[in-house]
C-alpha cells in the first residue's frame, strides 16, 4: 500500500486556484509536486474577478504569500443590499479581497514556481489509471504520459480527472441563472469606499464596487429556465448581451443602467452550474478538490476560499496519516459536511434573486431585512474557519 510521506511525487491535474496552493503545502511536507495544466500557456488576462474571504487569505498567510499574491486585489469590507428604487433593505460586513480571477492564478502560479515548483502547460489530461497502489498514471492529449505515487485533481468543475476515476459520478447542474460580470469606468457612479452594492432588481439581480483606481467591477444574475449551452451564449454579439441586460434592468434605479451602457470592454456570460454530493472524492491513490469534488455557485463567494482550504487540509492528512488511501479518506470526513452546507447556502441564495413578479418581490423586499439578520451568523461561521497547520490531525 502507497505511504503517504517525503520523497513521493504527486501529480497536480489544474494550475488554477486550489492546484499551486496545494503543491507548496506538499512542498513543505517533502512531496515533490508537479502541476500539468491544459491551456497552452497562461492566461492571466482571462475571466472576471472573485471575492476571497478571510477563510480564504488566511491560507495564504500560513504559506506566507498573501501580500504578494493578493497586492493587485482591493478591499471589500460591506454588502449593502437594495432594492430597484436604491431603497436599503440590509447589510452583511464581511472583509473581503476583491481581485481579478486572472491575477489571482498569476500570483499564485508565481508563488509556487519561485519555490521551484514545476508547472507544465499543454497537459490537456484525457485519462488516468491505477495500475496498482504504488503507482498512478496520467494520460494526456498530447500523447505522453507521466507516472506518479499520487494525483489530486484540481481541474474544476468539469473535472476529466473526476470523469476518469468516478465515471457514474453525476454530472454538474445547472442552477436556473445566467452570470454576466464585465469591468468599466463612469465618472458619474461615485467612489465605494471598500462597500459592495448588491440590487435585488425587477428582472435580475446586479452587483458592483468601484475602486480606488476607478475601475469598477460588476456582475448581474438573471433568471432563465432552460441552460444555454456554450455555442449558444458565444453567438450572441456583446452589443446585444449588453442591451438585453439594459431591458432587464430598465425598471431599476439608474445606477445600473448607467454602468451596463458605459461599458465597452468584454460582458462574460455564462451558465451557473453546481455540483450533486459525489459518492466519494477519491479513489485508491488518487483525490479530487476544489469545484472537482463540490462545485458551488458563486453567490456566497467561496469557491476560491473552498479549495484554498481543501488544500491546506490535503497536505495536513497527507503530512499525518500513513497510507496515502487512508489520508484521502480522512480529508474528506473532515472537509464534506462543511462544503456541503455552503453549496446549500449558495443554491438558496440564488433563489433569492429573482423573484418571479410583483406580488413576490414585494414579499422579498419585506422578509429579506430579517432574512439578512439572521443570515450574518451563518455566514460569520463560514469566514470564520481557520485551518491550524501547526496541528496535527
Amino acid at each position: 500500500m502507497s505511504q503517504s510521506g517525503p520523497n513521493q511525487k504527486a501529480l497536480i491535474i489544474g494550475c488554477g486556484v486550489a492546484g499551486p496552493v496545494l503543491a507548496l503545502y506538499l512542498q513543505r511536507i517533502g512531496i515533490t509536486p508537479v502541476i500539468y495544466e491544459g491551456r497552452p500557456e497562461p492566461q492571466d488576462d482571462a475571466g472576471f474577478f472573485l471575492n476571497l474571504a478571510e477563510n480564504g487569505t488566511d491560507v495564504l498567510e500560513t504559506l506566507g504569500i498573501r501580500e504578494e499574491v493578493l497586492s493587485e486585489g482591493h478591499e471589500s469590507n460591506r454588502l449593502v443590499f437594495q432594492n430597484h428604487k436604491q431603497n436599503e433593505l440590509g447589510e452583511n460586513h464581511s472583509e473581503t479581497v476583491l481581485i481579478k480571477r486572472g491575477l489571482l492564478t498569476k500570483g499564485l502560479r508565481e508563488a509556487a514556481t519561485d519555490q521551484g515548483i514545476t508547472v507544465k502547460f499543454g497537459k490537456r489530461l484525457t485519462d488516468v489509471q491505477i495500475p496498482h497502489n504504488d503507482m498512478v498514471i496520467a494520460y494526456f492529449d498530447d500523447g505522453t504520459e507521466v507516472h506518479g505515487d499520487l494525483l489530486i485533481g484540481c481541474d474544476g468543475i468539469h473535472s476529466q480527472t473526476r470523469r476518469s476515476i468516478l465515471p457514474n459520478a453525476p454530472d454538474p447542474e445547472y442552477t436556473g441563472i445566467i452570470d454576466s460580470g464585465a469591468f468599466t469606468r463612469n465618472d458619474s457612479i461615485p467612489p465605494s469606499d471598500g462597500v459592495m452594492k448588491m440590487t435585488f432588481g425587477v428582472d435580475g439581480f446586479f452587483g458592483y464596487q468601484k475602486v480606488p483606481t476607478g475601475e469598477i467591477y460588476w456582475f448581474e444574475n438573471h433568471e432563465r429556465e432552460k441552460a444555454p449551452d456554450r455555442a449558444e451564449l458565444d453567438a450572441i454579439s456583446q452589443s446585444e448581451w449588453r442591451e438585453k441586460l439594459l431591458r432587464l434592468h430598465e425598471d431599476d434605479h439608474d445606477e445600473v443602467t448607467e454602468i451596463i451602457r458605459s461599458t465597452d470592454s468584454e460582458i462574460g456570460k455564462w451558465p451557473v452550474y453546481d455540483l450533486p454530493s459525489l459518492p466519494t472524492w477519491h479513489k485508491k491513490t488518487v483525490c479530487l478538490i476544489g469545484d472537482a469534488a463540490h462545485a458551488t455557485s458563486p453567490h456566497v463567494g467561496q469557491g476560491a476560499s473552498l479549495a484554498m482550504e481543501d488544500a491546506v487540509v490535503l497536505a495536513k492528512c497527507l503530512r499525518d496519516v500513513e497510507e496515502v488511501p487512508q489520508a484521502f479518506e480522512t480529508f474528506e470526513s473532515l472537509r464534506r459536511d462543511r462544503v456541503e452546507e455552503i453549496v446549500e447556502i449558495s443554491r438558496e441564495t440564488g433563489n433569492q434573486k429573482a423573484p418571479s413578479n410583483l406580488v413576490t418581490r414585494k414579499i422579498r423586499d419585506l422578509v429579506l431585512p430579517f432574512f439578512l439578520k439572521r443570515g450574518v451568523e451563518k455566514f460569520e461561521k463560514i469566514y470564520s474557519y481557520r485551518v491550524d497547520w501547526s496541528e496535527p490531525v
